[in-house]
């Protein structure tokens, strides 16, 4: 991979009862203690789809459904571009568990500003406030 192609992550967009589902990361890893979506790199010959069913069965232990994808941003980390898609999603087996992330909390757009998110969510989390693409 080149030093400036991005590399593909996908997350999730759960909701439920007017809630999405955010997690923090574990403190040891980059960006450690920030909040995200759930999910992961896309390995080779996987589709976004299929990365992020797998993501969520490795992070969470749970099931996914993946729906369309809510939007996408390229953003630069001093140590990595990334090509992030955050798709809708629902959990259709399972209960989130915490098996890599410090804390998971469901929580309303209205309780965004009180997370500290990492830098490449912002324009979705602008998105979400705003209400557009629900």
């Amino acid at each position: 991979m080149s030093e400036n192609e991005a590399v593909e992550v996908v997350a999730a967009l759960i909701c439920s009862n007017g809630r999405l589902m955010i997690c923090q990361r574990p403190a040891g890893k980059t960006r450690g203690m920030l909040w995200e979506f759930a999910g992961g790199k896309v390995e080779p010959g996987e589709t976004k789809e299929q990365a992020l069913v797998r993501e969520c069965r490795e992070e969470l232990a749970v099931t996914v459904s993946v729906g369309r994808a809510f939007m996408d941003v390229t953003y630069s980390y001093p140590d990595m571009t990334v090509h992030l898609t955050l798709f809708e999603a629902s959990i259709t087996k399972g209960t989130p568990r915490k098996l890599e992330h410090h804390d998971i909390r469901w929580i309303t757009s209205e309780e965004i500003p009180n997370y500290k998110f990492c830098p490449a969510d912002m324009a979705f989390l602008d998105r979400i406030r705003a209400g557009r693409g629900r």
